[in-house]
């Protein structure tokens, strides 16, 4: 069973003479269209698809191996940095421990200066606040 559609078309002048008046032309409809056509078209579109996935798994792949370098080259950068920063650290704890040991044997060694000095700052800092 097939059905047809009507479709009026308007046709060019050809070199026959035909002035191009409106005709109706039939075309077969696709409700009743051969299932293996159907099915041909579904495999072209797993094709396509197939198609698809693998050029994009290859450029993510090239992208992958350019950014590669570069995000290595980011963790050495990171990882020196870090290592800087834990560096320094030690450096600032050791040199405030160092002074603080400088200070408690400043004060052991010259109490009265230590006290004076220290009347001298609390009344600078009480003449400032007020």
């Amino acid at each position: 069973m097939t059905a047809e559609l009507s479709v009026p078309t308007t046709t060019s002048p050809t070199a026959s003479g035909d002035l191009g008046n409106d005709t109706t032309r039939t075309a077969p409809s696709t409700a009743g269209a051969n299932p293996s056509s159907q099915g041909s078209h579904l495999g072209e579109g797993k094709d396509l698809l197939a198609r698809v996935v693998q050029g994009a798994h290859q450029t993510i792949d090239r992208l992958a191996d350019t950014a590669a370098p570069h995000v290595q080259k980011l963790q050495d950068g990171m990882s020196s940095a870090g290592d800087m920063v834990s560096e320094r650290a030690d450096q600032a704890r050791d040199t405030g421990e160092a002074w603080a040991e400088s200070l408690r044997v400043t004060v052991r060694e010259n109490p009265l200066a230590a006290v004076a000095t220290a009347v001298a700052v609390g009344l600078l800092i009480a003449r400032v606040t007020r």
